[in-house]
């Protein structure tokens, strides 16, 4: 599907989806963000919906500024995944057990670890540079020094809304584990410090929405959000890894009998900044509910809790800043979604996942989300299918 162009702003928006099934509040952001002078272009991915600070499945490409609520308070909020050699035909009937098991070894909502997580006691995890990466952790801003003890006990943590970690079947029968999580509340303190920073700059106080407030290159403001956001993206891309460890290693214990062997991770951050180069010029792409999608590169996109999960190889799109969705979207609210739909709604829509069924879940319920066969076939020009997951164990925080 060709993109279309939303009008409006100082520069065109790219939108891989029909503008007029779009509500009037994402548009209107689209087109505020689409003004400021720093802008080079927008893209919107088919699974647009209005985000609080700046539109999910929005890719902004901005020169020598970038705008911290653009990237979200989630920084590095993304997915994992990785294939085993088990099938479909290896697992009981019941997987009640199993879903309990990894419960207990991933906390789930505001949960921590009792005891930090020692990623060199964890069997298979070869994952490096730990040493460097807490050291980072004394060069954050001062207002989080405080947070050492509690960021170490949540790496290798769930989190709550939208995060889960499944267990899923291909279209061949063989068995993945799937993860979606972020920078648990670390990242949330430092990206709600650096908002409010933003804000009270004086080139930011004539914004028409002050959740468009940037940092502009060169400053000491800039330097600081840059060394905080990346060491943020880092940890969120630390704690997928080490939540996939633990995840192997209680699926590998549970089927003690096989020797399971497992494929390299696919992992992609959706809410992120990257440094990317377009039409010769060095750029600051924003991914807010959105991955990127270059030539060959191995992406995740997700549905719902039991709609499904699709394994993507980017086509490198260069009007869309190679990215693509991140995933089906909210058609609605979690608020109006509580409100339309009943446990049995959800016990309806969840039928044959091995997952919570009860009201604490119920605004994750499938009907909340656009329909994921639709999302992907406005992006086939993004990225190419490489495997279609569905869904037979979720665990939601």
């Amino acid at each position: 599907m060709p993109y279309e162009t939303l009008r409006g702003g100082r520069v065109p928006i790219r939108m891989w989806t029909d503008p007029a099934t779009v509500e009037e509040a994402a548009l209107d952001q689209l087109r505020n963000v689409a003004d400021l002078p720093w802008v080079e272009g927008v893209a919107v991915m088919p699974d647009v919906h209005y985000g609080k600070g700046a539109t999910v499945g929005s890719v902004i490409a901005m020169r020598d500024a970038v705008a911290p609520a653009a990237v979200g308070v989630d920084i590095g909020c993304g997915m994992t995944a990785v294939r085993s050699s088990l099938t479909v035909e290896d697992l009981p009937d019941d997987l009640s057990r199993l879903r309990a098991k990894l419960e207990r070894a991933i906390p789930v909502g505001r949960g921590s670890h009792d005891t930090p997580v020692d990623p060199a006691g964890v069997p298979g995890f070869k994952e490096r540079g730990w040493y460097d990466f807490w050291k980072g952790f004394d060069e954050l801003l001062p207002a989080v020094r405080g947070r050492f003890g509690r960021a170490r006990s949540q790496m290798g943590t769930l989190g709550s809304g939208n995060h889960f970690l499944e267990v899923c079947a291909d279209d061949e029968g063989a068995i993945w584990i799937v993860l979606h999580s972020g920078s648990r509340n670390i990242g949330k303190e430092l990206a709600d410090h650096h908002i409010e920073a933003a804000r009270r700059l004086p080139h930011n106080q004539d914004l028409p929405d002050r959740d468009l407030a940037v940092f502009l290159s060169g400053t000491d403001e800039m330097e600081a959000y840059r060394r905080d956001l990346f060491w943020a993206q880092d940890y969120a891309r630390r704690n997928r890894a080490l939540m996939m460890a633990l995840s192997q290693n209680v699926v590998a214990r549970y089927f003690a009998g096989h020797k399971i062997k497992w494929t390299d991770h696919i992992s992609c951050h959706h809410n992120y900044v990257a440094e990317e180069v377009y039409g010769g010029a060095e750029l600051l792409v924003t991914r807010k509910g959105a991955i990127r999608a270059g030539g060959g590169d191995l992406g995740i996109i997700p549905g719902s809790m039991a709609t499904g999960t699709y394994i993507v190889r980017g086509l490198g799109n260069d009007d869309a800043f190679n990215s693509a969705s991140h995933g089906a979207g909210r058609r609605m609210s979690r608020n109006k979604a509580k409100k339309t739909f009943t446990l049995e709604d959800l016990q309806t829509q969840t039928e044959g996942v091995e997952c919570r069924k009860d009201a604490g879940v119920i605004d994750e319920i499938p009907g909340a989300y656009k329909d994921l066969e639709s999302v992907m076939a406005a992006q086939s020009d993004l990225v190419r299918v490489e495997a279609r997951l569905r869904q037979l164990i979720c665990v939601k925080g």
